[in-house]
């Protein structure tokens, strides 16, 4: 066939052959649906309805952007193009009509050059470029952790002061290995992917016990769009067992306004959902692993709990171990939803899913779009302490904005991040780590959702 190998390598043999149909964004537009969809990447139009099944991303964050220009989420999530870029080939079947705009649904096509511009910047500062002895420091200090932790307690005995000192060194580790797994699932570490994934899998599974596919089909739709996440089923389940268990408290409340008024339920929230959404999402992510048939992934996971419990049942026999790796959860919990609150707290959730990558990145990272009413909360300030504390997601827009690039070179890109929003006069805001968490306070009063929206973050 006339498309075989030489089909589009050497331009000069391009005039010999069918000249490639073109299309416009109208008819484009029509194909978003689930048995039919097409993207355009690069002005070129791709038909991705058999291969969204295979996608190594899983296939609802591609299918999220049927019928759109997908340029930039396309260059934000892959790290090797050339790579990727043979699994392309086969899908193409056109382009974009000369005539027609690069953007989609007149999005702000300004913005979008400058932001590629600036992409080039970054890659041209090699910022996309790993230190290898970053994240070696960093898989160092949470093994040194476990191993402090056993050797508390081999050498102080398990009395309640070595036990609570144990647990928050525990909760410590375990936090840390939440951020460093979500560098290789980011694929932010190694060149090649192949190797994050592999690393991957041990960090998640062997030093956390979760699922590696688990979290990359929630966290990636939650980069894609952040602002439309809630389309996803679980999440609907999840509000059933949440609301249906807590909404009644609510309610109670406000029925019995002649009682004395009570300080209780304000305390409830942190401690409530912070026990059972950790239970409740062990159970998840071990029942989906069984249903998907995902035996990689559970032999990770069994290893972990193997190791924690030949660790801790010489200590605190079967049921002592049980409830203290609850009560470390219950400690990580508390760290892992005030860093992602403190830069994902919750907004007016954006119905307008049309918009180019910068500014729905923006408005996800934490409405920083001035709207009136959203609260403008940004990054957390840059200090060794906060980038520890919250694995440099207080490098929030700068982290979904370059969801590969590797941490410890946010800093670098956020002054140009910092210009571009002021010349297209979107707000970017900076605030103390103190002034953050205090900012979380008054909203973690108000609902167990939040913790909800914090997990689903991970």
């Amino acid at each position: 066939g006339s498309m075989g190998k030489g089909g589009n390598q050497d331009e000069g043999a391009t005039e010999l052959e069918a000249p490639m149909p073109t299309f416009r964004w109208e008819e484009i537009q029509k194909h978003n649906l689930r048995t039919d969809k097409w993207l355009v990447i690069d002005r070129k139009v791709y038909n991705i309805t058999k291969w969204s099944s295979r996608h190594p991303g899983g296939q609802r964050v591609i299918g999220h952007y049927a019928g759109e220009d997908a340029t930039d989420a396309f260059l934000a999530f892959h790290r090797n193009l050339d790579f990727v870029r043979k699994f392309m080939k086969p899908l193409l079947i056109g382009e974009l009509a000369p005539e027609e705009p690069s953007q989609d649904r007149g999005k702000n096509s300004q913005i979008t050059e400058d932001f590629r511009a600036l992409r080039k910047t970054a890659e041209d500062m090699n910022l996309f470029k790993s230190n290898q002895l970053f994240f070696l420091l960093h898989l160092a200090h949470i093994i040194a952790m476990e191993s402090i932790a056993w050797f508390t307690l081999f050498y102080f005995g398990n009395g309640w002061i070595p036990t609570i000192i144990t647990a928050f060194v525990l909760a410590t580790s375990q936090a840390q290995a939440g951020w460093l797994q979500h560098d290789y699932g980011h694929l932010s570490v190694y060149k090649k992917s192949m190797w994050n994934h592999i690393v991957h899998k041990f960090v998640i599974g062997h030093l956390k016990g979760a699922s590696a596919n688990w979290w990359n089909h929630r966290h990636f739709q939650h980069h894609a769009k952040p602002n439309i996440f809630h389309k996803d089923p679980d999440v609907n389940m999840l509000h059933v067992f949440v609301l249906g268990e807590w909404q009644p408290i609510e309610y109670g409340k406000k029925k019995l306004k002649y009682l004395p008024y009570n300080h209780q339920h304000e305390y409830f929230f942190l401690i409530g959902p912070p026990l059972l959404i950790p239970l409740y999402f062990q159970y998840q992510i071990i029942m989906t692993m069984i249903v998907r048939k995902d035996w990689v992934d559970l032999a990770w996971a069994i290893s972990y709990y193997t190791r924690f419990f030949i660790t801790y049942i010489p200590f605190y026999g079967v049921l002592g171990s049980i409830l203290f790796l609850n009560f470390i959860r219950f400690l990580e919990s508390h760290w892992f939803v005030w860093v992602t609150q403190m830069n994902h707290i919750v907004m007016e959730i954006d119905r307008e899913p049309y918009r180019d990558w910068l500014s729905s990145q923006e408005r996800a990272s934490a409405g920083c779009r001035g709207a009136p009413r959203s609260p403008a909360t940004c990054n957390v300030e840059q200090s060794f302490f906060n980038d520890w504390f919250s694995g440099h997601l207080n490098f929030q827009i700068e982290h979904h904005l370059f969801p590969t690039m590797p941490r410890h070179n946010l800093h670098k890109i956020a002054p140009l991040v910092r210009s571009l929003c002021a010349k297209h006069g979107i707000e970017y805001q900076e605030k103390p780590l103190l002034r953050a968490l205090q900012d979380i306070i008054g909203s973690l009063r108000k609902s167990g959702q939040l913790w909800l929206d914090a997990y689903l973050h991970k």
